[in-house]
């Protein structure tokens, strides 16, 4: 291989590198002065005792050109607007072989350097125009296949690549998931969407490798080989030794995961084709064939800057940068393309310009491709919603017999029992849920055999077995990860978050990922669930902030998710059931939130009332999204949702907790202070119904929001919101809130909640 000439040229001096390594081309292969060997056949090695063949060259060469390519167009026509996006895959095309060597049928998540591995992907199918393809999604055009304009991200439908950010690592856990789920479907008896013996492909960077999130599914995958469940994950570390400007010591990735049990450590040279091509291929057939995960060591490197606002050379020396750019792999293809003899300098260089006018011609088109120039087309995947369907869903009772197969008989089904506490009826519920959709899995810590902490799991895993009812590592991101790969190969994942606070350690699952897949993909991929999250405060006897975490501020601010919070146990029946249906009809992100203190509660206003048990609603009943309970002044429990049509002295909203606080406060003021109390139980928490709020606002005298989170960021400053934006806020309005703080344990937690006495004295002071 012909190397850059010493001392550095003035040229090589060059601020845009960019223009330098495109030079850098032409002038290697013009000074190329090998002897060329005869053209080998297309099955035949292009290089003696080489894997790849000279067919396989080829066109890997091309993928490698196009990708190289479109990175050189982004760095020019992004100075005129015309492309947004300049983060390239130059130095890291040697990828192309992991998607020669691999199916399409595989799912891929992958690194944002995956040009190559994109180009040469195409060609698995016929009729797909990689170039074009790529062009309007840097161009952000409404015509990008991948996600519609709002990103460029890798991804293709047809081609089992599924888009995302890949922001440091945050799509390994899913990943996994998939490779885990390819092999759980097997043991429930699903129908896969891809063949059996798929594996799932993760692309990322050496740095990444690094960070927390990487470790979660690294280590998720040795604790699931150690158990010997089979987990086909090829994990691809394309390693530039750079991450930014922050460089990877040394031999760093190799000492860290050559050695890992239950990662099996391969290593392929990405610079060099005719090398590396049986390199890659021993670590997917590896992959493959035994079912295990792997880890591809991919040696690669960086030029032209991480992206078009990197000015690398602000930061690195010219020597250094020079030496760097020596090791770009199309100069190393392009030496194997002139030895072998299947190109001449001419022709090479022809091929080299036809692929740069092809790349730019492209670009030029996209640019002239409409773009999303209204809200609501940008909004459009975040969250479809199509209520009739959900609704005729969430009703639908003609599913397999439950009477003796799990509920023991026709007059042990929940319906015709007496009424239950709130752990009974989501235990009743999610029986139910397993007998309607045979593709349904509960996980989580402790869910199993033990039924859950709080035992509101109990008899699901005898019912079930471990193929769909099972316990996994207490990592909450790999919990959340698993959900993702689950609901990637079509089935229905209820994972639990065994407390609220656990959840946000590992929010970027639902946040960045899971929530962000619709939207990033057009609606044509998604990531249907049903999250299970038990929290809030108010527990006595086992207090402290990691298990009375009353803050769902994380959780409200996820574009596109749905979070219902029951109070009572039938509304937990009739709400798990829309949530179910609007992950499999719209594929619907949901989260279930569970208030743990009102799991066993019985009573409402005295010891021994039994006023807050509640009976099992037939299966064909189901809450609609968005539709709140209505308790009117006196009227009891049982009652409601109510019209609510008359003014009332004061209404109440409120939400888990606060319900039953609220009841109670209620009667006593309306005892002391002569008023009618209507109590609105919101159920839904996001979105907020705005519409219904403003309705029931406009029948009150004096309004009063009862919010058992935060002062800050919490549910009530939403509902303020709705009550001023539909021209309410003017009737006298207080709020009954928590502390900014976290909650304490003991007796000192309910210093920081609100409480009945709080609800009474905040009336009071409405009154005066």
């Amino acid at each position: 291989m012909n190397a850059i000439p010493n001392p550095i040229p003035a040229r090589h001096k060059n601020v845009n590198r960019a223009e330098v390594c495109d030079q850098n081309f032409a002038e290697f292969v013009q000074a190329w002065s090998g002897t060329p060997r005869r053209a080998p056949r297309a099955d035949e090695p292009v290089l003696p005792g080489s894997l790849c063949t000279a067919l396989d060259f080829i066109e890997l060469f091309e993928s490698q050109l196009v990708s190289r390519h479109l990175d050189l167009m982004a760095r020019v026509l992004r100075v005129k607007n015309k492309v947004f996006y300049t983060i390239g895959s130059s130095g890291h095309e040697g990828n192309a072989m992991v998607a020669r060597l691999t199916r399409h049928t595989d799912p891929a998540f992958l690194h944002y350097r995956s040009g190559a591995l994109m180009a040469e992907r195409f060609r698995k199918l016929p009729g797909m125009d990689p170039i074009m393809d790529s062009a309007l999604s840097f161009a952000a055009s409404k015509d990008d296949p991948a996600s519609g304009g709002r990103h460029k991200v890798w991804g293709s439908k047809p081609l089992w690549v599924l888009p995302q950010t890949s922001t440091i690592a945050s799509h390994l856990p899913k990943a996994l998931g998939t490779a885990v789920a390819i092999e759980q479907a097997r043991r429930i008896g699903h129908a896969l969407p891809i063949p059996a013996d798929s594996i799932a492909i993760c692309s990322f960077g050496d740095a990444s490798s690094n960070h927390a999130t990487a470790q979660t599914a690294f280590n998720a995958a040795q604790w699931t080989a150690y158990q010997k469940l089979p987990a086909p994950v090829l994990f691809v570390c394309e390693d530039n030794g750079i991450g930014i400007s922050v460089k990877t010591p040394g031999g760093w990735v190799g000492n860290a995961f050559r050695n890992r049990d239950g990662l099996d450590y391969f290593y392929a040279d990405g610079l060099d084709l005719a090398e590396g091509y049986e390199q890659v291929a021993r670590a997917v057939h590896h992959c493959r064939t035994t079912r295990r995960p792997t880890f591809l060591h991919l040696r690669t490197t960086r030029i032209m800057g991480h992206a078009g606002t990197d000015f690398e050379i602000e930061w690195r020396s010219i020597e250094e940068l020079v030496a760097v750019e020596a090791t770009d792999p199309l100069l190393r293809s392009a030496a194997i393309a002139l030895e072998s003899g299947l190109y001449t300098k001419e022709s090479l260089l022809a091929k080299y310009e036809d692929i740069r006018r092809k790349c730019f011609a492209a670009a030029e088109e996209a640019d002239r491709r409409p773009k999303l120039d209204k809200l609501e087309d940008v909004m459009a995947p975040l969250a479809p919603y199509t209520p009739d369907k959900v609704a005729a869903e969430a009703k639908r009772a003609d599913y397999a017999d439950r009477r003796l197969a799990v509920f023991g008989g026709e007059d042990k089904l929940p319906e015709k029992l007496a009424p239950r506490h709130l752990a009974i009826q989501i235990n009743n519920a999610l029986h139910d849920l397993f007998c309607k959709y045979p593709e349904t899995l509960l996980f989580g810590e402790d869910v199993a055999q033990k039924g859950g902490v709080y035992t509101v799991t109990k008899g699901l895993h005898k019912a079930f077995r471990n193929a769909r009812v099972f316990n996994t590592l207490l990592d909450e991101t790999m919990i959340l990860g698993l959900a993702q790969g689950y609901a990637n190969m079509g089935m229905l994942p209820v994972p639990e978050i065994q407390y609220l606070a656990y959840f946000h350690n590992a929010c970027d699952q639902i946040r960045g990922e899971a929530a962000s897949l619709q939207f990033f993909s057009n609606d044509q991929y998604r990531n249907p669930m049903v999250v299970r999250i038990a929290g809030l405060g108010y527990q006595r006897g086992f207090g402290g902030h990691f298990h009375n975490d009353n803050s769902i501020a994380a959780l409200r601010d996820i574009p596109g998710l749905v979070v219902g919070c029951p109070s009572r146990g039938d509304d937990a029946a009739t709400m798990l059931r829309t949530l179910a249906a609007l992950a499999k009809v719209d594929g619907r992100v949901t989260v279930f939130l569970e208030p743990i203190a009102l799991y066993m509660t019985k009573d409402l206003y005295e010891p021994g009332d039994g006023q807050w048990l509640t009976a099992y609603p037939a299966p064909d009943q189901a809450m609609p999204l968005g539709e709140g309970r209505i308790y009117e002044s006196g009227a009891g429990v049982g009652r409601g949702p109510a019209p609510g049509s008359e003014l009332a002295d004061l209404v109440i909203f409120t939400y888990g907790n606060g319900v039953p606080m609220s009841l109670r406060a209620a009667r006593e003021i309306e005892k002391t202070l002569g008023w009618t109390v209507r109590t609105i139980d919101l159920r839904w928490l996001v979105p907020l119904n705005e519409a219904f709020i403003g309705e029931q606002a406009k029948r009150a005298r004096r309004i009063l929001v009862v919010d058992e989170g935060r002062h800050s960021a919490g549910v009530g400053e939403g509902v303020i919101t709705a009550i001023v934006e539909a021209g309410e806020g003017a009737r006298p309005l207080r709020r009954v809130v928590g502390a900014d703080t976290y909650t304490p344990l003991a007796g000192a937690a309910f210093l920081v909640l609100p409480g009945d006495a709080d609800i009474v004295a905040a009336a009071r002071e409405l009154a005066g």
